[in-house]
């Protein structure tokens, strides 16, 4: 989460993040499903689920990088870089134990 805290700052404005899916727009997970069956594939579906956001970090939106980057060309894209064992670790103490 302190990527989005982050980013949020940064990019003044909202960022879309796992917690977004999981627990602020549940409804949400209709349209994650068609886009990884890939029935979603127009601009305008991506824009009308984002339209409140001004990024997007973390699970769901970084599966469909390829296909967000074809689409909004001109996006900044952060790379992060974590250890293995470290993410592992944080993982498993926080979102593993939902």
């Amino acid at each position: 989460m302190s990527q989005r805290t982050a980013l949020k700052i940064l990019l003044k404005g909202d960022v879309y993040h796992m917690q977004t899916l999981g627990g602020e727009h549940p409804e949400h997970a209709e349209f994650w499903v068609r886009a990884a069956e890939g029935k979603v594939r127009s601009k305008s579906d991506w824009d009308e689920v984002l339209k409140n956001y001004r990024g997007g970090v973390d699970y769901p939106v970084s599966l469909f990088w390829k296909e967000l980057m074809e689409l909004y060309p001109d996006a900044k894209v952060l790379l992060s870089v974590r250890d293995p064992v470290k993410w592992y670790e944080s993982v498993k103490s926080s979102i593993m134990r939902l």
